[in-house]
């Protein structure tokens, strides 16, 4: 998937316009959908501007990663990884235990 169609569905699946992003960004909707047409590639600040404006990884956007993580839970992976290992220990054990439940309950 390119750059340009994962700002499309990321934009369309928070129903935001072109022109709403634009506006977020500090340019009009025009400028924006050359990004999402793929006709433009931005540079470093305008790309980190969009994925904070979508409030998307950019890892995801540029396709480093295929998991989309919003920055609510990168900010608390980064809180994680602050702590000491006993907390994590701690933290790691909790997720594992609602990983397994959901698995069980055949969600994941």
């Amino acid at each position: 998937m390119t750059f340009g169609e994962r700002l499309t569905i990321i934009r369309k699946r928070k129903g935001l316009s072109q022109a709403d992003i634009g506006k977020i960004i500090g340019i009009n909707g025009d400028a924006y959908g050359r990004y999402e047409r793929n006709e433009v590639k931005p540079n470093i600040d305008m790309a980190t501007s969009i994925s904070n404006a979508l409030k998307v990884s950019l890892d995801y956007l540029v396709g480093k990663t295929n998991l989309e993580l919003d920055n609510d839970t990168l900010k608390k992976i980064e809180d994680i990884s602050k702590m000491s290992d006993l907390d994590k220990g701690h933290v790691f054990s909790l997720i594992d235990a609602f990983i397994a439940k959901t698995k069980m309950q055949g969600l994941i």
